[in-house]
């Protein structure tokens, strides 16, 4: 292995496009839940229901999708992965909008979605923050939701290790909160599940990787404010062969009711795509 000051500094200039870590094939592996989620989308599919992708990323899940419909639309907030998302999906016939909030489930005035009121059928998410009643206003009547999440505890081992506490009480993001959130917005939860998931980082600078492209999780974090943690980090990854963590994901499928909800503002009407 590479000594400690060769991992950083490599780790340091590694650069990420979209959500393609194939780069830290190896050195960085997580085992996959019990369900599929590109399965459970692709399975909600039709080329005449209007699909809305909240945070595609790089559009790395919605390019593999087949048949996109007619009418396909992307969202990115972070703004290095838009350019990335377009260059993958307009030529796909997808429009990638842009938007400025990189958690929207915080800030709810940021947190809207650029579309009408009941513009689209189905409105998939991985791995996005959202606003519950905001994907209920812009779907349509028997449309459907479906997310796969991570939630607030997921890593919570690095976290520790690098002298972070976990989120205060009260304030965590689960699957009970998620269904809690989605049925005050006024949906049918159709189906819900959760996993904890083995991770394993086989040496420091891939830690440092995955940090600087999940900035989420340590706020805070910089290598010069954690460099004894890390050195302890890597002192016990060569001892054991690598440092496991536990990750943490669950999936919601929610049901717009058929009828009209009192839920929908017309206030909130948008001028973009629908």
């Amino acid at each position: 292995m590479k000594s400690f000051e060769e991992l950083v500094s490599e780790a340091l200039s590694w650069r990420l496009e979209g959500w393609d870590f194939s780069s830290l094939k190896e050195r960085w592996t997580e085992s996959l839940p019990p369900w599929d989620y590109r399965e459970i989308v692709s399975g909600q599919l039709s080329t005449e229901v209007p699909l809305l992708d909240l945070g595609t990323g790089g559009g790395e899940l919605l390019s593999s999708l087949r048949p996109l419909p007619r009418r396909t639309y992307a969202t990115e907030g972070y703004p290095p992965n838009v350019p990335v998302a377009k260059r993958r999906l307009e030529p796909l016939g997808v429009e990638v909008i842009r938007t400025y909030s990189e958690d929207n489930s915080r800030v709810p005035q940021l947190g809207s979605i650029p579309f009408r009121n009941e513009s689209v059928g189905l409105v998939i998410d991985r791995h996005e923050s959202f606003v519950a009643r905001e994907v209920f206003r812009v779907l349509k009547p028997t449309g459907k939701f479906v997310t796969q999440q991570v939630g607030s505890s997921n890593y919570r081992e690095l976290n520790e290790a690098l002298g972070e506490e976990e989120p205060p009480a009260g304030v965590g993001w689960d699957l009970h909160e998620a269904v809690r959130q989605l049925e005050q917005a006024g949906f049918r939860i159709v189906e819900k599940r959760e996993a904890l998931l083995k991770g394993w980082f086989a040496d420091v600078g891939a830690i440092v990787c995955y940090l600087r492209a999940v900035p989420w999780q340590i706020a805070s974090f910089s290598v010069e404010g954690a460099y004894e943690e890390l050195r302890e980090l890597d002192k016990s990854i060569r001892e054991q062969g690598g440092f496991q963590v536990t990750a943490t994901r669950f999936l919601v499928e929610a049901v717009k009711p058929g009828a009209p909800s009192l839920h929908v503002a017309s206030s909130q009407t948008q001028s973009l795509p629908g």
